[in-house]
């Protein structure tokens, strides 16, 4: 683990996006909160907050943070014939190292749920494009 003792305290944040492709009837049941196993969107916004709680205990060598603020949103879309859902984080703390590593894990767990929560109506979903978008100190 890298020492960040001797590094001054900042207001770290981080932004991370991914998206996850699905066939329109699976993203009409999601609208529609039609999922055999719930509300898709709300679970996965829920198991990104966790998952960004979590980071330290999923990735060796991962400073655990004391993280001010998690949000995970979900955007459904359709254009030009592709189907899919956006999922956003924005993970904030007070502390001497960054949270991108928080920011990148609460997309990554969010979108593996939605995938979960809908393989059984549709086997070809592909999670694609999880970056990080921006992370800055203040």
């Amino acid at each position: 683990m890298v020492d960040v003792g001797g590094k001054d305290q900042q207001i770290r944040t981080a932004i991370a996006e991914g998206a996850i492709y699905m066939q329109s009837e699976t993203l009409k049941l999601i609208r529609e909160n039609q999922i055999k196993k719930g509300d898709a969107l709300t679970v996965a916004e829920i198991a990104g907050i966790q998952a960004a709680k979590k980071t330290h205990d999923l990735i060796p060598l991962c400073h655990p943070l004391q993280i001010s603020c998690v949000e995970v949103t979900t955007e459904p879309f359709s254009l030009k014939g592709k189907h899919g859902i956006i999922i956003r984080s924005v993970v904030k703390c007070r502390g001497r190292t960054g949270v991108e590593m928080e920011a990148l894990t609460a997309v990554s767990v969010a979108l593996l749920t939605v995938y979960d929560m809908c393989k059984a109506a549709d086997k070809d979903m592909k999670i694609d494009n999880i970056r990080l978008i921006e992370k800055k100190k203040e």
